[in-house]
């Protein structure tokens, strides 16, 4: 019987593994093109506030999918949503190698999105219904580890590509790797029953918060051409507008694209806010660095990414240990480690701005790598366990939607912060840049004390309610 155990948790590490393997190379190569920015300016000849949408169309694209997936997951087993998401990976890594003009790049990325926004979701999915709770937190600590390595690790892989290749080979390189992912996936994802009969798609539902998202990063982007002008605010109340009736629609409508009832427990609408920080900060920040290590202290490609390596290597072997800590002492004790590493760190780069070299972007990412590492896996952990396990794939969905828009949000907003300063600034571009990026920072600071402040709350109500 041991050995027939033994065999099935094999199994279901190597299904997870299949469905990581794939979220990682989409997420990956999310942040791999973002070191190539001035490259494919040149080459497409267009601005960067047009080139920033490879990344956050991307980040927009998969979350609009990530919409789908607890409707999905109940309706499509995992095995074959997984087949669906390599092959639309394997079609948009293909036109993007290919690509010879910006419009055919985005569609390939366009297509990658997809495959991301299907595989992320899935693999929490298995996680939650495959991992006992006793090794939940090690587990979803490893899943943080793919999510927070993958983008932190792309500005380096990028770069070195880039430096030494054609940026297409970014692309070309990891296509093996896509059908590793397709075999592995359909040998040891095991086919689930899904629910029959269960309640139609809420397409109303589905486009207004698609439609809310696109108008929401689209105002963002207003900002690095036209400033905060009554352009921007106009987008952004429609945003606000396209919000609120997504809700209504979700809680009147039959059927439900998501089920928002779970932020009925206070716990899981803190963590949800958490969540989206702490992703803003961290697609966020690895886009400026590796922009303001290029523009202002004039690495070249490779240098810029390489600098966000070493705290990619310190959060893959903190997110584990984190999710050990967990399991072993409760989700409190590494969340507050990590917002506190997340306050200091967000504060270096501030403070020591005019001393900054890329080794001390590179020490100060670390700081701030490392607490986002602490507390992002035991976030949506501390999430999960406060809802019935029938809302699990809920939490899965929402906060991996949540991932992804506040991806898009960081990127679009410190983008466009950095590029009103670069368009309507005084100086060289590096001072101009220089002084978009002490904007960012002062962002990044902001939002980890709210971040730690949400996290001092929610922990100690959690406590209050135990005693």
């Amino acid at each position: 019987m041991s050995e027939d155990k033994h065999t099935i948790g094999g199994r279901v590490y190597a299904a997870i593994f299949a469905v990581a393997l794939l979220s990682f190379m989409g997420i990956m190569t999310e942040t791999a093109t973002s070191v190539t920015y001035p490259e494919l300016s040149t080459q497409f000849h267009i601005s960067l506030d047009t080139t920033q949408w490879i990344t956050a169309g991307y980040l927009l694209m998969v979350t609009i999918v990530m919409g789908t997936t607890a409707y999905l997951l109940k309706q499509v087993a995992a095995k074959k949503l997984q087949a669906l998401a390599v092959c639309a990976f394997i079609i948009g890594d293909v036109v993007c190698a290919l690509a010879n003009s910006f419009p055919m790049l985005m569609i390939g990325r366009l297509v990658q999105a997809m495959a991301t926004g299907l595989a992320t979701p899935t693999m929490f999915h298995l996680i939650f219904t495959k991992v006992p709770r006793e090794k939940l937190g090690e587990m979803t600590g490893l899943a943080a580890m793919v999510i927070s390595l993958a983008p932190a690790l792309g500005p380096t892989y990028g770069g070195l590509i880039s430096t030494n290749m054609s940026w297409q080979v970014i692309f070309w390189l990891i296509l093996p790797f896509a059908f590793v992912s397709l075999i592995m996936g359909q040998a040891f994802i095991d086919s689930e029953p899904t629910q029959k009969g269960a309640e139609p798609f809420s397409y109303a539902s589905f486009i207004s918060l698609a439609l809310a998202m696109f108008v929401w990063i689209d105002a963002l982007s207003m900002i690095g051409k036209y400033g905060f002008t009554g352009r921007f605010w106009i987008m952004l109340l429609i945003a606000i507008a396209l919000f609120a009736f997504f809700i209504y629609l979700n809680i009147h409508d039959k059927s439900q694209l998501v089920d928002l009832s779970i932020f009925h427990f206070p716990a899981v609408s803190m963590d949800g806010l958490t969540y989206f920080n702490l992703q803003f900060m961290n697609i966020g920040i690895s886009l400026v660095i590796p922009v303001y290590a290029q523009y202002v202290l004039k690495a070249n490609a490779f240098i810029a990414g390489l600098i966000l390596l070493p705290g990619t290597i310190v959060g893959a072997i903190v997110s584990p240990l984190a999710g050990h800590i967990a399991d072993q002492h409760g989700f409190r004790m590494p969340v507050m480690i990590g917002n506190v590493l997340l306050v200091l760190g967000a504060l270096l780069f501030w403070a020591c701005q005019d001393q900054l070299t890329p080794f001390l972007l590179m020490l100060f990412f670390l700081v701030l790598r490392t607490g986002f590492n602490f507390t992002f896996s035991n976030t949506i952990s501390n999430a999960s366990v406060q809802v019935p396990t029938q809302n699990t794939a809920d939490v899965s969905s929402i906060f991996n939607m949540t991932q992804q828009f506040a991806g898009a949000t960081g990127v679009v907003f410190l983008a466009s912060l950095m590029a009103i300063f670069q368009n309507r600034g005084t100086g060289s571009m590096a001072q101009r840049t220089y002084n978009g990026g002490r904007v960012d920072f002062i962002i990044m600071i902001i939002l980890a004390v709210i971040t730690f402040a949400i996290s001092v709350i929610n922990y100690g109500r959690q406590a209050r309610q135990h005693n």
